[in-house]
């Protein structure tokens, strides 16, 4: 993890996430690291007992404690222990203080680029070498494109969005303000749209995708993720929403605010989302699903029919947790109902 130019006190770490201190204010900290990796002058976190118990074993300076948990062998004089209600929440406020930034990208178009006539780009954005921004698009005030990034015809970058190189916004897909794209995504494509051959010996007739995709404010899109236009009217992405890396989500899909949607996810055409729904990895949606608002879908699991608000399911095919847990347990047994099924048998077969 990056280093912060200048090292914090104990003291001062305190103080940024409000935390009871326990051992000296005046140890200097210059980067959070695992419990495994820490050397003298790092801070890590402790959540559990598990965690507390590897406190002794440990050579960080400094540990962010979750308020309840006992901490064996801790030297309050030589190392500091950090207390907190969450140390996870604590984590991210201090990441957030001591993340190192590169410098803030200029405003203004690398000679590089390409700006077709008619296109709108504020003064005050960034764009980036060999970025190609079509007729009629749309870059707003304080939007960084850096290098490599597309932009269709029509479409449109909120203000103070960053989009990583490689980025690809196909025609007309609205982005709102700070939305943040990384590497290589793609948004707008074509649906997966085909019907059956017409006629003996021919292909598969593509159906046309005249629609488009429209990000609220906020979102943060990860690495290699493609989101495919609607085929009329709009694929949506709600405000605040976060998606995890190689994440594919289908046409004409609607995704609520506040959901987290992790790596490895497939959405077919037309689902549902609701508003703050939590998807594991790997999971895979049938067509026309909906899922109910603050519902959670477990990782690797598969969904063919409606969740609904506030549940949680998982398995093959998904269900709710409890009843996919009893299904699990029940073939967990098999074997054993199999030989006593058996047993039965045999004894039944023997002659009285």
């Amino acid at each position: 993890m990056a280093m912060h130019a200048n090292a914090l006190t104990t003291g001062q770490i305190a103080q940024l996430v409000d935390a009871e201190l326990v051992g000296p204010a005046d140890l200097l900290i210059s980067r959070p690291a695992t419990l495994d990796d820490a050397q003298p002058g790092d801070i890590c976190f402790i959540r559990s007992p598990d965690y507390a118990g590897r406190w002794p074993g440990c050579r960080a300076s400094a540990a962010l404690v979750s308020r309840g948990i006992e901490v064996p062998g801790h030297d309050s004089a030589r190392r500091a222990l950090l207390v907190v209600p969450d140390a996870d929440l604590a984590l991210v406020h201090l990441l957030s203080q001591i993340e190192v930034q590169g410098p803030a990208e200029r405003p203004g178009v690398h000679p590089t680029s390409v700006i077709s006539p008619g296109a709108e780009v504020s003064p005050e954005a960034h764009i980036g070498p060999h970025c190609v921004i079509g007729p009629g698009a749309r870059v707003e005030a304080g939007a960084t494109l850096m290098s490599n990034v597309s932009i269709g015809a029509g479409a449109a970058v909120g203000a103070g969005s960053i989009l990583h190189p490689g980025v690809v916004i196909y025609a007309r897909s609205i982005l709102g303000a700070r939305v943040v794209i990384h590497a290589n995504t793609v948004i707008g494509a074509d649906g997966f749209g085909y019907l059956p051959p017409a006629h003996p010996g021919g292909g598969p007739v593509k159906v046309p995708h005249l629609g488009n995709v429209v990000i609220g404010d906020d979102v943060e899109i990860g690495a290699g993720v493609c989101i495919d236009r609607a085929k009329f009217g709009s694929t949506t992405i709600g405000p605040h929403t976060k998606i995890d890396n190689l994440v594919q989500v289908g046409h004409n899909c609607s995704i609520g605010r506040c959901c987290l949607i992790c790596g490895h996810t497939g959405i077919a055409g037309s689902v549902r989302i609701g508003d703050y729904v939590t998807i594991g990895g790997k999971v895979g949606f049938a067509d026309s699903i909906s899922v109910g608002d603050r519902a959670s879908v477990g990782g690797g699991s598969l969904v063919h029919n409606d969740v609904p608000a506030g549940e949680t399911w998982i398995g093959v095919p998904a269900g709710p947790a409890r009843e996919a847990m009893a299904r699990h347990a029940a073939f967990r047994n098999l074997p054993e109902i199999a030989r006593n099924v058996k047993k039965l048998l045999r004894a039944q077969e023997k002659p009285s």
